[in-house]
């Protein structure tokens, strides 16, 4: 009488040869990464719909071997999308030049004085608030002492400046 407990087939071979297979993995390069593939072959083993393998133990390795194959594969394009990636982020692809065209620099210097136009028609006060707070990133708290005002008379320049750069906004979005 057979133990029903103890897998058989693919599934019996797996379990008796596991280490092996650990070992062949570790061997060819898996790392950290083989106990990973080894349940992936367990997976494999344990769903397939296969009729009797006449070597189980060669059928294992070369599973093995094959997502070696597919893990190596899947790497290597990984590594290459990253370099893609990096490097045309950073400019150095393909003669594409990581410096805004003629025309954009044109255009964002027009809009920068538009921006200094209107803050400077705010005040002088205003303005320097303005800069001090979200230019220089420094505290409501602190700008307030620097300037010698209260602080909700810097939160009432700031309103101002926000209002003033928001219809800009809106003008430009118009033309």
């Amino acid at each position: 009488m057979s133990d029903l407990s103890q897998p058989t087939g693919l599934a019996g071979a797996f379990m008796e040869h596991r280490e092996r297979l650990l070992r062949f993995l570790v061997a060819r390069g898996a790392g950290e990464a083989a106990e990973d593939l080894l349940h992936e072959i367990w997976l494999k083993v344990s769903r397939a719909q296969t009729g009797p393998v006449a070597d189980p133990l060669a059928y294992l390795f070369r599973t093995a071997n094959l997502l070696m194959i597919d893990r190596y594969r899947s790497e290597t394009q990984a590594r290459k999308r990253e370099r893609d990636w990096s490097e045309a982020m950073a400019g150095t692809g393909g003669g594409i030049s990581d410096s805004p065209s003629a025309e954009r620099q044109a255009i964002a210097s027009q809009l920068c004085e538009q921006v200094t136009q209107t803050l400077d028609e705010l005040g002088e006060r205003q303005a320097a608030i303005f800069r001090r707070h979200r230019v220089d990133g420094i505290p409501q708290r602190q700008v307030a002492a620097e300037f010698g005002v209260s602080l909700s008379t810097v939160e009432s320049d700031l309103r101002s400046a926000y209002r003033a750069l928001a219809e800009l906004k809106e003008r430009l979005d118009e033309a």
